[in-house]
């Protein structure tokens, strides 16, 4: 009976793959006669089927581009940087979709040991941080071993000597995958998605008014309360809008 079920799955799940290869080919072809809005129709399909890449994303984007559509075309570009941040197309079509924004945002730069830090552990994912340490830890266990059963001087002391650095090495990597971690977890980008964003100083419709923002920004989610997200600029500045006003980048 599993096995049944299990065939029945892959089944379904290659049938599912053979349509939204369908339906990614009748979108790219829409897109190449200029019909962008019935490819967008084609491609948000494939999204809704639960299946999602870069080059969709991609896709999405430079469709809503042609459309102007400002917040779609660069939440979608957003996205597909997430899934693939080195491609440099993905960069340089996103670049000319933020120049239809309005906003210009300062970006506060940040100095000293705790942007090294930073920099440092953005260098690797979590994921390679936390192998790093394990096999550290493993280096760590061997050379104590050798140290535990030479009987030589120079070998015990050789050993003693890696193996502590190994266990520093140790500490500064899980220290790294802890901050890695921290900063993922912070990072909730999100782009404004009307077409003009008013701020407010609480989360309250009464409140007093802080700034205004236009679609296309991108700003960072920092707090939510009821249906209200407070939101945070590169430049420092926080605020209060509606949650139906933005659009967070890390739901998928």
């Amino acid at each position: 009976m599993k096995f049944i079920i299990h065939i029945l799955l892959i089944s379904l799940t290659m049938v599912g793959f053979a349509q939204n290869q369908d339906l990614f080919e009748k979108a790219n072809a829409f897109y190449n006669a200029g019909k962008y809005a019935e490819a967008i129709d084609n491609y948000q399909a494939i999204l809704e089927s639960g299946y999602h890449s870069a080059d969709l994303y991609f896709n999405l984007g430079n469709a809503n581009y042609k459309l102007n559509n400002i917040a779609p075309s660069i939440y979608f570009y957003e996205k597909a940087l997430l899934l693939n941040p080195n491609d440099q197309d993905i960069k340089d079509n996103m670049a000319f979709a933020k120049n239809m924004t309005i906003d210009v945002i300062d970006v506060i730069p940040e100095a000293g040991l705790a942007k090294i830090i930073k920099n440092i552990a953005n260098a690797m994912s979590f994921d390679s941080w936390a192998v790093c340490t394990v096999v550290l830890v493993f280096v760590f266990v061997i050379l104590f071993l050798f140290y535990y059963f030479s009987y030589s001087t120079f070998r015990k002391r050789f050993t003693f000597i890696a193996s502590i650095t190994a266990l520093m090495l140790v500490c500064i990597t899980l220290a790294l995958a802890f901050h890695k971690y921290n900063l993922e977890k912070l990072d909730n980008p999100a782009i404004i998605f009307v077409q003009e964003s008013r701020v407010k100083n609480t989360p309250n419709p009464n409140g007093e008014e802080a700034f205004r923002l236009h679609e296309g920004t991108k700003v960072q989610v920092v707090d939510s309360y009821n249906n209200w997200q407070k939101i945070k600029l590169t430049d420092g500045k926080t605020g209060w809008v509606m949650s139906e006003d933005v659009k967070l980048l890390k739901d998928f």
